[in-house]
């Protein structure tokens, strides 16, 4: 239980209620900040403007999955406008308190560094990452289907990385009946490929094997698929980049040569928010019981 612990939300989207409900159920007191537009359901939960007070009561800071921007702006889907985060919130969170947030761009991870405030990024851990590439799988095979004029059945599918979405991504596609080719550019992803039976190749010879793609779908984060690539691409393919903005994607010879290409990260909060809020809910309760668990036997 989180009894007598105090849990600070700021902004986010559908999959921070599942938060917020795991939150409550144990017993934590839960301030929310940019819920205005919330109809508050539940027991424990109030909420608050942002100040420097509310942030030096905080033990647990929860940012959304997207976090901040580099402008300190945070954006939540129950207010009008952005929340603005700035450096006197940073300097006023005490030594105990941690962040945590789904990724940290620059600016963040700089705050808590100069402040010495402990960041946790969620989509950094493996099993977060691994259960959200189910979500992203679907939504990417949603938008496959919804895009194009013929089945993922017998299709040539080409996914590029074999990290965690990417391994997810392939073997989706396998089981629906697609030819699932893997670019890789390790040795010990192409043997493991192989052995999944996918047709692995390495990601220096993207441009000839994409000649035989119907589906491209891109995991990795930098430029990948280049105007070369995409010259080789039959006319119907269709490219998905899964990969964080800005992916990894030529979108603008892409539109050129009238290949249709779509970027579509953060698929999980969009095509399942509340299976997606119950993986985010699930890990970072974990996390705040085992550090509040500790910081209670320091004490």
């Amino acid at each position: 239980m989180l009894t007598g612990l105090n849990a600070v939300l700021i902004g986010g989207d559908a999959r921070q209620l599942e938060v917020i409900h795991r939150l409550a159920e144990l017993d934590a007191s839960v301030t929310l900040v940019g819920f205005d537009n919330l109809q508050n359901q539940y027991g424990g939960v109030s909420k608050a403007e942002l100040s420097e007070s509310l942030l030096c009561e905080a033990d647990a800071i929860l940012l959304p999955v997207v976090g901040m921007d580099d402008d300190g702006k945070i954006d939540s889907v129950f207010a009008a406008e952005p929340i603005q985060l700035e450096e006197k919130h940073f300097k006023s969170i005490n030594a105990h308190a941690v962040m945590y947030t789904g990724m940290a761009k620059p600016k963040l991870k700089q705050l808590c560094q100069d402040y010495q405030v402990r960041l946790v990024e969620l989509l950094e851990r493996d099993d977060v990452a691994i259960y959200n590439s189910i979500p992203t799988a679907e939504g990417a095979l949603m938008i496959a289907i919804q895009n194009t004029d013929f089945t993922i059945h017998g299709s040539r599918a080409m996914v590029l990385g074999f990290g965690r979405t990417g391994v997810t991504m392939a073997r989706t596609l396998q089981g629906l009946g697609a030819k699932a080719m893997v670019g890789v550019r390790r040795e010990d992803h192409f043997a493991r490929a192989l052995e999944m039976g996918f047709e692995p190749f390495y990601t220096h010879s993207v441009s000839e094997k994409a000649k035989e793609v119907d589906l491209l779908f891109n995991t990795i984060p930098s430029m990948i698929v280049t105007a070369q690539v995409i010259a080789n691409l039959p006319h119907h393919a269709f490219i998905i980049d899964l990969a964080s903005k800005p992916g990894g994607t030529d979108f603008r010879y892409a539109e050129r040569r009238g290949i249709k290409a779509m970027l579509a990260p953060g698929l999980p909060g969009i095509v399942a928010p509340k299976t997606a809020g119950r993986i985010i809910a699930s890990c970072v309760s974990r996390l705040i019981m085992e550090d509040f668990s500790k910081r209670g036997n320091e004490e």
